[in-house]
């Protein structure tokens, strides 16, 4: 094994290395006086830049959270890297072959990073010559009938995983990479004869850090054989983290930065359109919801402008909409500008660019809406403004909404558009703001209260750090609350004995208490990988951070059933005994509706007993379950 490297060696690594090209892959630079450029700090999150880097001394520091180094102390903090494995890197990146002492050896510092790189740069190149290969026709049938071209997918990467079971590792270890390696890699998963490929019969898509180094890939199924999800991701692993890569990225960053302008879509064939059509500045998420980790990435890479503008697309059903209004919840995180873009008849980017050409998709973020505006219809639409119970109910879903808007001075004239939209007294629905807004500042675990004026002040403290930590002893002592805790924890628990079916139904169960909702919705996101290994770390990684000791707690407290053989029995009961008290909220609805007819021969009565008999039935086989 090679020795320590010479101390020469990396003093001229150093004095080689430009510490401004460098920290300018993952942070958004300005001028900031001679020799010296600033940002924000990669190292915590803040408003305003306090990140100094000082090129002709080859040395940053960071104002306010005091961080500081040269290149590489800046590899090791930002991709976690041990310090021979940041001397590597940067050679690497200088072409400079490194020389090493004899006599000594490398410290073992746990997975060897560069290796686990290189393995995924190596399987990148095996991807993409499979493509060619004749088992890839339909996969190039399918790129093809979507508008990707050999020179598309040759820009992005795409590949294509072979059918075999062992294809991608008998590549691997011919070329000197051990089962181990590969397992920590992601690129393969283990079994009781040993490693196996992670990714068969797929096409598959690398995903690269800001640098462009591949650290994980997305794959789609193409055959009717293949049992997987729809779309199968690289697992966590000590060089790639869901939360914190953006697909396209080390495509977009320029363009970001430059433009101060992102365009988040949902997939990664949305990201070639985007790209393809002109649009460069568009990123996706690795399956996973947006979320915080997310926007400090951005924030990084556009720099903290008021004037940025962020563009989401989502798809307009129900899925879409929860995302826009959990992008909403967040949105106080971006000093930039935060907008919707919905394209016509609901097509997607791809879509949009296979039927409509290249011009229909640059004019897809002209047409932009702004992001509360978007979450303001989105949450009136669910009622019906034809009833007075639809109007309050709606009021109460849109007040918190106007009430978090982060430009105080557009609170009255959407508080008016408001009233107008819901056909309702201005006083009133001026009411319902005034106590929204007092509400979510006061009422604990709430995952959508609004930020204090000068909050961050000169701590700068990120909106997270804000928010009260949930725990089991923080929820309220009531009825209802009890029943919405105790079904949360038989569906954590006792998962598989509850079984998908009941599970899918579950996470759509109306809860009241705001802490124990995120819950709900963290299983929601959480159900495809519902069964797999990991699957609780999954529903934890989907849960803002202040709600994940109460998902612990939830996890682990004892249930009030204590005999295992009745656990599952238990279980589903309480599951459908929160289901059944939505079904019987919905029908005190329709019986009061009914008596408000009068006439029991009306059309409209007669419709209403059919729908109380269908919900009598759904009534009926919750508990044959």
């Amino acid at each position: 094994m090679a020795g320590r490297i010479k101390s020469s060696d990396i003093e001229e690594v150093k004095r080689r290395t430009n510490l401004a090209d460098l920290v300018g892959e993952h942070v958004a630079l300005k001028t900031g006086g001679i020799d010296s450029m600033k940002g924000l700090c990669p190292f915590h999150d803040e408003r305003s830049p306090s990140f100094h880097v000082r090129p002709s001394l080859g040395y940053y520091h960071c104002f306010g959270c005091g961080e500081s180094g040269d290149a590489i102390s800046f590899l090791q903090r930002m991709d976690h890297l041990t310090f021979t494995e940041a001397v590597e890197r940067l050679a690497g990146r200088l072409h400079y072959v490194l020389s090493y002492e004899e006599g000594t050896e490398r410290r073992d510092d746990g997975p060897n990073r560069a290796r686990l790189f290189a393995a995924h740069q190596a399987a990148s190149e095996f991807y993409v010559e499979q493509l060619r290969s004749a088992e890839a026709q339909t996969a190039r049938e399918f790129l093809q009938q979507r508008g990707f071209d050999e020179a598309a997918c040759a820009k992005f990467g795409v590949g294509y995983a072979p059918k075999g079971w062992d294809a991608l590792t008998n590549h691997l270890k011919a070329q000197g990479y051990n089962p181990k390696e590969l397992a920590q890699s992601g690129l393969a998963s283990e079994g009781q004869r040993g490693v196996y490929d992670r990714f068969r019969g797929r096409i598959v898509w690398p995903i690269r850090d800001t640098s462009g180094q591949t650290v994980g890939f997305g794959a789609r199924k193409l055959y009717e054989d293949d049992n997987g999800p729809k779309y199968l991701n690289t697992p966590e692993t000590p060089i790639y983290h869901k939360s914190r890569v953006l697909y396209g990225l080390d495509l977009a960053k320029r363009a970001i930065s430059k433009g101060k302008r992102v365009v988040v879509v949902e997939g990664y064939t949305d990201v070639m359109a985007c790209h393809l059509a002109g649009e460069e500045a568009a990123v996706a998420t690795c399956g996973t919801a947006f979320g915080k980790d997310h926007i400090s990435v951005l924030r990084r890479v556009m720099g903290d402008d008021s004037a940025a503008e962020v563009i989401f697309t989502f798809d307009p059903d129900e899925a879409g909409q929860k995302a826009a209004l959990r992008a909403f919840s967040d949105e106080k995180l971006f000093s930039a500008q935060t907008y919707v873009a919905v394209a016509p008849e609901g097509l997607d980017p791809a879509d949009l660019r296979l039927h409509r050409g290249d011009q229909a998709v640059r004019d897809l973020f002209t047409t932009k809406v702004p992001l509360f505006e978007f979450a303001l219809r989105q949450a009136i639409s669910r009622f019906n403004l034809n009833t007075v119970e639809g109007r309050v109910s709606a009021l109460r879903a849109s007040a918190p909404i106007i009430a978090e808007l982060k430009d105080q001075a557009l609170k009255p004239g959407y508080t008016r558009e408001l009233a107008r939209m819901l056909g309702m007294e201005l006083g009133e629905v001026q009411r319902a703001v005034r106590g929204s807004a007092k509400s979510s500042r006061t009422r604990p675990g709430d995952p959508r209260a609004p930020q204090e004026p000068g909050q961050y002040g000169n701590q700068q403290l990120s909106a997270e750090a804000e928010r009260p930590r949930a725990t089991l002893a923080s929820l309220p002592s009531t009825p209802g609350v009890r029943l919405e805790r105790d079904a949360l924890m038989a569906m954590i628990q006792q998962s598989e004995m509850v079984g998908p079916e009941l599970m899918a139904q579950a996470v759509t169960a109306e809860v009241g208490d705001p802490a124990l909702r995120v819950v709900r919705d963290a299983i929601g996101a959480s159900l495809e990988t519902l069964g797999q290994a990991g699957w609780f770390e999954q529903v934890m990684s989907e849960a803002p951070e202040p709600y994940r000791e109460l998902i612990r707690e939830l996890a682990f407290a004892p249930m009030p059933q204590n005999k295992p053989e009745l656990l599952p029995a238990y279980s589903r009961d309480v599951i459908a005994s929160l289901l059944d008290r939505d079904l019987l909220s919905l029908k005190s609805e329709l019986v009061s509706r009914m008596q408000r007819i009068g006439d029991p021969s009306d059309p409209g009565s007669r419709r209403i007993q059919e729908q109380l008999a269908a919900l009598e039935s759904a009534r009926r086989s919750l508990r044959a379950e």
